[in-house]
């Protein structure tokens, strides 16, 4: 298939309420389909919420967590794909038979899993065990990959999951208005959001400045542009357990450029048609091809003790 339509969608999801969250998922993978998309994608954990995992214990990880793929929300989005006749993507907690937990982010179809990706980078909650792996599958011919939020943020990531053949990464978030050490970051009152009906502009500002939107374009276009893909971004909006997403949603093409974005103060979605000549015409296309591996490969892959602080997590 020449060109595959695609829809991003930000929507408040509810803490431990997959029943909720689901049917939140059904709604849109059905207006998706209607607008005739081929695939729907939701945020990180948005079928089993996402910040409130960070006070849980190991033991009620384990009950929130699903083993995958027999496990009732797989079940549950393979019944919605098959209703909706449209690929659905989705973030939830996943277990094994070993009770190591994973933050997982499936893709699944009418015939079931498609693919599952484990979250390389996570943080939430210290019981999550890190993935090892990155994923590559396809979706109606076109070569797709997934980066779960922190995946993104190291370079590499992006880059190797290009290499595999990745025209497409999926990036589901749970990111911005958050505290860190750069200039301008912080939290958004939450008060601003229950009075957003009154006063939207005062949101507004806080979300589109650089708690939020103007710190996501410092970094995702160049995601898209240096390596000539399509990026689609997904991430809740409104209150996510105590702390206030602020959406955002949007598709960016090969040149970077936004070509969808969701701008409601609300549950919203936005769907953009992606078309392989950009793939080919991006400038990023010509610079992977006229990459010297033979420079820098053994300084890119030598030995390297990982490190993660998240800035705003007290416990990380």
């Amino acid at each position: 298939m020449d060109n595959i339509k695609i829809s991003t969608v930000q929507f408040e999801n509810r803490s431990d309420d997959k029943a909720y969250n689901l049917a939140i998922i059904r709604e849109y993978a059905a207006k998706a389909s209607e607008q005739g998309a081929h695939a729907v994608a939701f945020h990180e954990c948005s079928i089993t919420g996402y910040t409130f995992a960070r006070h849980l214990t190991k033991e009620q990880m384990l009950e929130l967590s699903e083993f995958i793929p027999e496990g009732e929300s797989i079940r549950a989005l393979q019944k919605i794909a098959a209703t909706y006749n449209i690929v659905v993507l989705a973030g939830l907690f996943e277990k094994d038979r070993e009770d190591k937990i994973y933050k997982a982010y499936v893709c699944v179809g009418k015939d079931g899993l498609i693919a599952n990706h484990r979250k390389i980078h996570p943080f939430i909650n210290p019981h999550i065990t890190p993935g090892n792996k990155y994923t590559v599958f396809e979706i109606n011919g076109w070569k797709c990959g997934i980066l779960i939020c922190y995946d993104n943020n190291i370079i590499e990531n992006v880059r190797a999951t290009r290499l595999l053949g990745a025209e497409v990464i999926f990036m589901p978030h749970v990111t911005m208005c958050t505290p860190s050490t750069r200039p301008g970051a912080g939290f958004v009152d939450p008060k601003l959001w229950y009075n957003r009906v009154n006063d939207p502009t005062s949101l507004r500002v806080e979300f589109d400045g650089l708690k939020g939107r103007a710190w996501l374009m410092k970094w995702l276009p160049a995601r898209a542009y240096d390596n000539a893909i399509y990026v689609v971004f997904s991430n809740p909006i409104g209150m996510d357990d105590d702390q206030l997403k602020n959406g955002c949603s949007m598709i960016v093409d090969p040149f970077g450029d936004v070509i969808a974005e969701c701008r409601a103060l609300d549950n919203d979605m936005v769907s953009a048609t992606l078309t392989k000549e950009k793939l080919i015409q991006a400038g990023g296309n010509r610079y992977i091809k006229a990459r010297r591996p033979e420079l820098y490969g053994s300084i890119l892959g030598q030995s390297h003790n990982s490190e993660q602080k998240v800035v705003w997590m007290k416990n990380p």
